[in-house]
């Protein structure tokens, strides 16, 4: 349960829903690509902005059956100490499970369909991931946007720019709960605040599962957020 808690916090950091209309559906005109604002200039700036943020909202979809990753859905508040409080489905023995989840310092605690909250140290799965690195300006989300390889502006959506980049593989890690390579990302930034609205990482099949997509939207940067044992 600590482990799939490890993925909720993490990925409760980053990726998305849709992956962009075509042109042709698009009832919307969009810029040609040589227009569109440098993806490498977008990714800086993304950088910058998310270093600066101290609390988010997330919700997560998993599509897909990936390696040793169990949640399918997630929804809840992140801060940049690396708190957070929310709801997780998991897939337990076959069947589904929701589960609530609180983080605070160096303890977590978790409470499934019946009973109250069972406390767990934080350390007992830090191995896997360490949650105060999805808002962590040097480890976390600001961190990929800034080793990002081959950034690409592939189209405008809204007041958003999708951008795709070949996530490097050790800071990806410190976001996403997941080791399988080959891992292929795109990122909406706001083009007014440059922060990422939302994200999708595209897994490839690996350990004789078929792969699929993991899915976040951020909301509410910087709202109050209030975060404390149950």
């Amino acid at each position: 349960m600590s482990r799939t808690l490890r993925a909720v916090a993490a990925l409760s950091l980053l990726a998305i829903v849709v992956s962009g209309c075509s042109k042709k559906d698009d009832p919307t005109p969009t810029q040609s690509a040589s227009t569109l604002p440098n993806g490498a200039t977008l990714l800086t700036e993304a950088a910058v902005a998310m270093a600066t943020v101290k609390t988010a909202h997330f919700t997560l979809s998993v599509d897909g059956d990936i390696e040793n990753l169990s949640i399918s859905k997630a929804e809840g508040d992140l801060t940049r100490e690396g708190n957070a409080k929310g709801t997780a489905t998991l897939t337990q023995s076959g069947l589904k499970v929701e589960t609530e989840f609180v983080i605070v310092g160096q303890d977590a605690y978790l409470k499934g369909p019946t009973g109250g909250f069972t406390k767990v140290p934080l350390s007992f799965a830090a191995t896997v991931y360490d949650p105060s690195a999805i808002l962590d300006p040097t480890r976390g989300v600001a961190n990929l946007l800034k080793v990002a390889k081959n950034p690409q502006t592939t189209a405008q959506e809204g007041n958003a720019y999708k951008v795709t980049f070949e996530p490097d593989a050790t800071a990806l890690q410190a976001v996403v709960p997941t080791k399988v390579t080959g891992i292929t990302a795109a990122v909406w930034i706001d083009s007014a605040t440059k922060q990422v609205t939302k994200g999708q990482f595209t897994v490839p099949a690996s350990g004789g599962k078929p792969g699929g997509t993991i899915n976040v939207t951020f909301s509410n940067y910087d709202a109050p957020v209030t975060i404390s044992a149950p």
